[in-house]
């Protein structure tokens, strides 16, 4: 019986643990978020870059005007993950 107990409260601590480690996870301040925002600005120009080069139908000076286009599109909206346009 006191083994039961002693189970039920380890869970009990275990999952508290795991509750509070989840909430941690996000951005804390609001500088915070926005440099996120940033990231995912810059990680979304450099998907759109790639995958106009990958085509081949465009120069590089054309997939880095779309790379341009997508980064300002992210400041202009604050920080959406796909421009307007798509």
């Amino acid at each position: 019986m006191r083994t039961d107990l002693m189970r039920k409260g380890a869970a009990v601590v275990a999952a508290a643990l795991m509750a509070l480690s989840v909430g941690s996870a996000y951005a804390q301040t609001q500088g915070m978020e926005r440099r996120d925002d940033r990231r995912d600005d810059r990680a979304g120009a450099r998907a759109t870059k790639q995958a106009c080069k990958a085509g081949d139908e465009k120069s590089r000076p054309e997939c880095r005007q779309m790379k341009r286009e997508v980064k300002q599109q992210g400041r202009q909206d604050g920080g959406a993950d796909t421009p307007s346009g798509q």
